[in-house]
């Protein structure tokens, strides 16, 4: 089973977070045949961190609420909550084999929530989207409910020119809401 997490910084949290680098990487070394995607997402600055993406293959809901509340840096205070959904990677295959690499600052996350209670038509389907060159895409799949029955949004990670051709990799209309942060691949340097 494939996991989005997002685990969305605290303010004011960035001096524990650098402290805690060496702790968080070693637990993520732990988990680096199971990770499809990872790397910090930042603010429209580009600098100031939002918050940390970890996309895991992992073989249920108790281990992916694991591996997310586990972490150093939840433990020890750096997030202010976490975004956990069963997700499907529509894509294939890691961030290691995005034809684009590693480097450039035209990288983005864009999460798309859907409506409280959607309408059937709202749902994409489970396909990958239209318009949208496919190398462009690092990871795409949508969030999903523990049982994967019920569709509650997309995550994306994208090459984009600017944030708002990022967020055109999502259909505005079918979203109540659309957040788009700059992301990086995350991993030892």
């Amino acid at each position: 089973m494939e996991f989005f997490c997002y685990h969305r910084d605290r303010a004011g949290s960035l001096p524990l977070r650098r402290e805690l680098t060496e702790e968080h990487w070693s637990y993520m070394d732990r988990y680096e045949a199971e990770l499809i995607a990872r790397g910090p997402a930042f603010t429209a600055d580009g600098e100031t961190l939002a918050g940390s993406v970890h996309i895991v293959g992992l073989p249920d809901p108790a281990a992916a609420r694991a591996f997310a509340f586990d972490e150093p840096n939840h433990q020890a205070g750096v997030y202010r909550d976490v975004l956990l959904r069963r997700w499907h990677n529509l894509l294939g295959r890691t961030m290691a084999d995005f034809p684009g690499g590693r480097t450039g600052d035209d990288r983005y996350l864009v999460l798309g929530l859907a409506p409280q209670q959607p309408p059937a038509t709202a749902a994409p389907a489970l396909g990958l989207p239209s318009g949208i060159d496919h190398d462009e895409l690092i990871a795409f799949g949508p969030l999903l409910s523990d049982d994967a029955s019920t569709w509650l949004g997309t995550a994306a990670l994208l090459r984009a020119p600017d944030p708002a051709r990022a967020q055109t990799v999502l259909a505005p209309h079918r979203y109540a809401q659309t957040e788009v942060y700059r992301w990086e691949f995350g991993g030892r340097r």
